[in-house]
């Protein structure tokens, strides 16, 4: 079998790992990447031994060699770069979310229809390995009908302070929230019908970065479930662990209690400063990347190569995209609001 030339379209912090992935994959073939920072291009496809490196991703899209693409690029600018690679005939994975409006959501979906390529959104979490274990007892009904998703996704304060440079033109509901609300809707096995949100702007305001510490979010859904979110990216810098994911998942019948981020598998005490090290998101084993993050990727990459079917899709993707809008509209209005089917 012949591998699939891919491309990364934006390879910052998470571009960095759709290229490492595809690099080590056995399927793959890196030929090339493309970031408006042609350093920083440059350097990674030294890195990973990609054949070419572009400033402009419409140069990318122009190689016959590629024939799948990543786009990594910061939240808001993920519907040109899909558009173009869709016109192109390239298949697409896109990072979450799919897009920050509706009708950019709508039309990356349509032009992946319209030329007949694969596009999946990284819902990643649906590979993580304490999620998936809890969709199994659930669809084997050992807790009954889902009643109550509490889940907890945060942040420390580096992302949006140091990691993220577009922190002020998105937000930690878009950042984390897509996530959330997806993996809830999964678990839930159903969709949203209303949302009632809080955001509150005090701390990164006054750093200078225009964007919400925090939301809160209460989800019902059709059948009557509940999820209530928590998303805020302002944790101490001295928190063990640059995120903070736990959850509490309440049936008819029994209770799982889920922890990614706190679970103390490995503590490390060095200097004045303790960690929780990471394994399972992109924990490196015996010098290659694995972890959930990575399998969401390869799996876009085994679906390609073998014509098979996705398991996120475009439409999960505007759906996430019409409930983090539910999210901000409810926070603006300060009152609670209706998704439209």
């Amino acid at each position: 079998m012949s591998r699939v030339g891919i491309g990364v379209i934006g390879v910052g912090t998470w571009g960095q790992f759709h290229a490492r992935t595809y690099a080590e994959h056995s399927s793959a073939e890196l030929i090339a990447v493309a970031d408006v920072d042609v350093k920083r291009a440059k350097e990674i496809a030294k890195t990973y031994g990609a054949k070419k490196y572009f400033a402009d991703y419409r140069n990318l899209l122009r190689d016959p060699r590629v024939e799948a693409v990543s786009v990594a690029v910061p939240d808001p600018y993920h519907k040109e770069p899909c558009l173009a690679a869709a016109e192109a005939g390239k298949h697409i994975l896109v990072e979450k979310p799919l897009a920050t409006t509706l009708e950019d959501a709508e039309a990356i979906v349509q032009a992946a229809e319209k030329a007949k390529v694969k596009l999946m959104v990284d819902f990643h979490n649906r590979w993580n390995p304490p999620f998936v274990v809890a969709k199994h007892i659930i669809d084997k009904d050992e807790i009954g009908n889902l009643l109550y998703v509490n889940l907890r996704l945060n942040d420390t304060i580096s992302v949006p302070m140091k990691m993220l440079k577009w922190a002020s033109k998105s937000s930690v509901v878009w950042f984390l929230g897509s996530h959330a609300a997806d993996i809830t809707r999964w678990l839930m096995k159903d969709e949203p019908a209303t949302v009632t949100s809080f955001a509150r702007s005090k701390v990164l305001v006054r750093k200078g970065i225009d964007t919400p510490d925090l939301f809160h979010s209460v989800i019902e859904y059709r059948r009557g479930g509940l999820s209530a979110i928590e998303n805020q990216w302002i944790l101490p810098e001295t928190f063990p662990s640059p995120y903070d994911f736990n959850a509490e998942l309440v049936g008819t019948k029994g209770t799982l209690f889920i922890d990614t981020s706190q679970n103390r598998c490995i503590q490390k005490f060095a200097g004045r400063k303790c960690e929780y090290p990471d394994v399972l998101a992109v924990p490196i084993i015996h010098g290659r990347l694995t972890g959930f993050a990575k399998e969401a990727i390869s799996h876009f990459v085994d679906c390609v190569a073998s014509n098979n079917r996705l398991m996120v899709t475009g439409e999960d993707g505007i759906q996430n995209t019409k409930t983090v809008l539910a999210m901000v509209e409810s926070a603006k209005r300060e009152k609670s609001v209706e998704i439209q089917d």
